[in-house]
């Protein structure tokens, strides 16, 4: 295509929105009239499907629920008066929690001001939080936000022997809807004792989020944690962020809530229309699709030009990756759906991966992320009439130009700045986006049967290693891995077994191994 062309493309496919200063720029992807215009009767449908959804229909059948994220910002959109006023309610809750935190009103047990926010939790419950924070808090927030989202001990140590001279001054989110969450019940039990080897009482430093009458929220009430707030069942944890679980640290972080749900408001009515050129989420939806042929065939790679904008790659992979990653179609049929997403950020990654970008295996589309705004307040230059800005902005287009040339498919996302509005629309954008392309695809976007699966055979294992100790103390003595395996009644699992035993050798955890490590079949077993 020569350059005329391209120009007049890319002014043909820009979409707009005045209100946002938000620009998308879909040109670069090489869907031809006759794509767009077959892809209109599925586009129909999925329109008239989120329209449903909107309304409260059961979106997801495996566990009767709806789905409602699009209400946390337009509460009016709720099915029922009760939804609508327990949504304003919690907004108003976050607030005032949070302003008495600020102003001293709630104190710790020793009468002090918090000074930092410790969020427990994982998925859902920390990707969104995280991202929030490096994109938006303050330099010097009011209260400085940690996150323990694993149950990596190592981890959980890093980031308790940071906050220990504080942890008098901490406040602890704990964030699971059921409460059972493994990882977020072993980060929580691991801080709590921390409390306790300090002599500070837990509960006056506690706050849960969490379903109605979960264990958690039983917990907490037991305890006299300081203030609980709800998860609700129609909210899944990759669409949470914009309902207590992100709104609640990042107020007390000072980030303005207010802006983050007005601009998620405003790009949701956008996002609406049901015509694909005058509507972001149907253009990104589309270009996925077009890219992949429908079957996911190439990654996603998104590259943020933007330091504060690091982690929304990590943010769009739960996201994008848990809502489409799906075996079964809504027919149940096999169809093996979804999109890989993977990314860093610009320039870094142009020292990275942008070598195979443009010249390795094409199984990608870009998407960049370009910022308008440097910085506040003025550049220096840093050469006769450029400044840094300059430079990043010239490596974007650069980069996608060098792109397009190799026959590579981008998208280009332009925003005015990272602030509360814009994350809120960005957030809002491909929420839309991932609905609509799981109707066009015909898969549930909102389950994921897939986690619960390696739930499931998570507790399978810790079930085993409970049954392995308990044959070892009964015998009293050096044996087999086979004879293990036999007295535990599971010889098809002599692997695990190994493993497991493994695992607890080296953590000096009551298992005795003799013999040659390197072969397994030859050891002895015994407990301490």
């Amino acid at each position: 295509m020569d350059a005329a062309a391209l120009w007049q493309r890319y002014q043909d496919w820009l979409y707009y929105h005045e209100g946002l200063e938000f620009y998308l720029d879909v040109s670069r992807m090489r869907f031809d009239n006759t794509f767009v215009e077959g892809m209109k009767p599925k586009f129909e449908q999925a329109f008239k499907e989120m329209e449903a959804l909107e309304g409260g229909a059961i979106a997801n059948p495996d566990e009767n629920r709806m789905v409602g994220h699009y209400w946390l910002r337009t509460p009016d959109l709720a099915p029922n008066p009760q939804l609508k006023q327990e949504i304003l309610n919690t907004l108003e809750k976050i607030e005032d929690f949070t302003q008495k935190v600020h102003s001293g009103a709630i104190l710790t047990d020793s009468g002090s001001k918090f000074t930092d926010v410790l969020s427990i939790g994982i998925g859902g419950s920390a990707l969104g939080p995280q991202f929030v924070a490096d994109a938006l808090a303050p330099v010097f927030p009011p209260l400085a936000i940690h996150f323990i989202d694993n149950t990596d001990p190592a981890g959980i140590d890093s980031v308790l022997t940071r906050t220990k001279d504080r942890l008098s001054s901490t406040l602890v989110l704990v964030i699971s809807k059921s409460g059972g969450t493994p990882e977020t019940r072993n980060g929580m039990i691991e801080v709590k004792k921390a409390y306790e080897a300090q002599n500070l009482e837990f509960g006056r430093h506690a706050v849960a989020i969490t379903g109605k009458d979960s264990k958690l929220d039983q917990l907490a009430k037991s305890e006299s944690w300081l203030a609980t707030f709800p998860m609700y069942d129609w909210i899944g944890g990759r669409t949470s962020e914009l309902s207590a679980v992100g709104l609640l640290p990042a107020a007390l972080q000072g980030i303005n809530i207010q802006e983050m749900l007005a601009g998620a408001k405003e790009m949701d009515i956008a996002t609406r229309i049901p015509k694909i050129r005058e509507n972001p989420a149907a253009l990104l939806a589309l270009s996925w699709y077009f890219s992949g042929n429908g079957k996911g065939e190439k990654d996603m790679v998104v590259l943020p030009y933007k330091d504060s904008l690091l982690l929304f790659s990590r943010y769009l992979q739960q996201l994008v990756m848990e809502s489409l990653g799906k075996e079964k179609d809504l027919d149940g049929k096999t169809v093996y759906q979804g999109i890989a997403v993977y990314g860093n950020k610009g320039t870094t990654d142009q020292h990275a991966y942008v070598q195979q970008l443009r010249e390795g295996v094409s199984n990608f589309f870009a998407t960049f992320i370009e910022v308008l705004e440097d910085r506040q307040g003025t550049s220096p230059e840093v050469e006769p009439g450029v400044t840094s800005g300059d430079y990043l902005a010239g490596l974007l287009q650069g980069t996608r130009q060098a792109l397009y040339e190799n026959q590579r498919d981008s998208i280009t996302v332009t925003i005015p700045q990272v602030n509360p509005r814009i994350v809120g629309a960005l957030i809002a954008l491909y929420e839309r986006a991932v609905g609509l392309y799981g109707f066009l695809v015909n898969i549930n976007a909102y389950h994921q049967p897939g986690v619960e699966a390696g739930k499931k055979a998570a507790a399978a294992i810790l079930d085993l290693q409970q049954r392995v100790i308990q044959v070892l103390q009964d015998e009293n003595a050096p044996i087999s891995l086979l004879v293990l395996a036999q007295k535990a009644e599971a010889s098809d699992k002599i692997e695990a077994i190994y493993q497991i035993l493994r695992h607890l050798h080296t953590n000096q955890r009551t298992v005795v191994l003799e013999g040659n490590l390197g072969q397994p079949s030859s050891l002895l077993v015994s407990t301490i």
